[in-house]
């Protein structure tokens, strides 16, 4: 395994100076944020360390050279928007964008690219698959074509209100990744496991590493809290931000020992990348350096970098 983080936590900071940090702090990988050029929709989200919307052969080879210079690989490409958004042409320029990312991927021969499925939050589930069947399949034929792995992120995306009821991404849970698996049977289209989005979900975060060990593409290491007597107040049906708060590697419910057993048992031997997300440590750009550094030396006790 080879432990990174998410470069969303440092927009400030040009693709040289993240891969220079990591390599001073001790990660092996970094996996590089990909979003177009402009203003960000919500919290993490429109960082660009990755120009991939005019992407050429020269930008892949300035950036392997980089990636040399620092012995720092990248891991995988991300952007997450959302392709089933119910404005059709609102997700046609996340779907085209989702696509030139894979294409960067390619070129750079990282060939992991990480996204959301999406879902539009008014409509039920059955009506999402419909949606999911009409826009998805081009995407994976895309990623086959360019020799790219697409990892779902698990995260529903159902943290405000405006997200309610269904949340913005059906790719959350083990019945949803067995059915959008089963509709696109491909070898290119798996997982991008976070273990945090279970657990505040109620749910087993280790029983997906058995079940899905030949769909892990890329993992997330994100701990979480749930403040149980928040939840006893306010009741599941309230946002989740209501009751639960993300927070860094060894600050939450998760036992680090465990999963990582586990992980390895399941013959998973990517990356594995630190998603900061913890508030306590957003207050400025040398808080979250230092946020980085804690979880490198909490999580190098469980990966030794290969």
């Amino acid at each position: 395994m080879k432990l990174g983080f998410v470069t969303a936590i440092l927009p400030e900071l040009s693709l040289e100076q993240v891969l220079e940090f990591a390599a001073e702090t001790g990660y092996a990988t970094v996996e590089v944020m990909c979003w177009p050029k402009g203003k960000a929709e919500r919290r993490y989200a429109g960082v660009t360390h990755i120009d991939a919307a005019s992407f050429t052969a020269r930008d892949a080879e300035n950036i392997q050279e980089l990636v040399r210079r620092y012995g720092v690989t990248i891991s995988g490409l991300g952007y997450y928007p959302n392709p089933l958004v119910g404005n059709a042409k609102e997700a046609a320029v996340y779907i085209a964008h989702i696509k030139k990312v894979i294409t960067a991927s390619g070129m750079l021969g990282v060939n992991r690219m990480n996204t959301f499925i999406g879902r539009d939050h008014t409509k039920s589930l059955a009506e999402n698959w419909k949606v999911f069947e009409r826009r998805w399949p081009a995407i994976i034929r895309h990623a086959e074509k360019n020799k790219v792995k697409v990892g779902i992120e698990n995260c529903p995306m159902y943290f405000s209100n405006d997200e309610w009821p269904g949340g913005k991404n059906i790719g959350s849970s083990p019945a949803n990744w067995r059915t959008m698996f089963g509709k696109i049977p491909s070898r290119y289209f798996g997982l991008n496991y976070d273990p945090s989005h279970m657990v505040w979900q109620q749910m087993d975060y280790l029983k997906p590493l058995r079940d899905f060990k030949d769909k892990l593409f890329h993992v997330h290491a994100k701990d979480v809290r749930v403040d149980r007597h928040r939840l006893n107040e306010v009741g599941i049906m309230a946002t989740p931000l209501e009751y639960h708060a993300p927070k860094l590697p060894g600050l939450g419910d998760i036992d680090w020992g465990h999963f990582f057993s586990v992980l390895s048992d399941s013959g998973y031997d990517g990356p594995v990348c630190v998603e900061v997300e913890d508030r306590a440590y957003e207050g400025s750009l040398e808080r979250r350096k230092a946020s980085l550094i804690q979880a490198h030396k909490f999580l190098s006790s469980y990966i030794v970098n290969q």
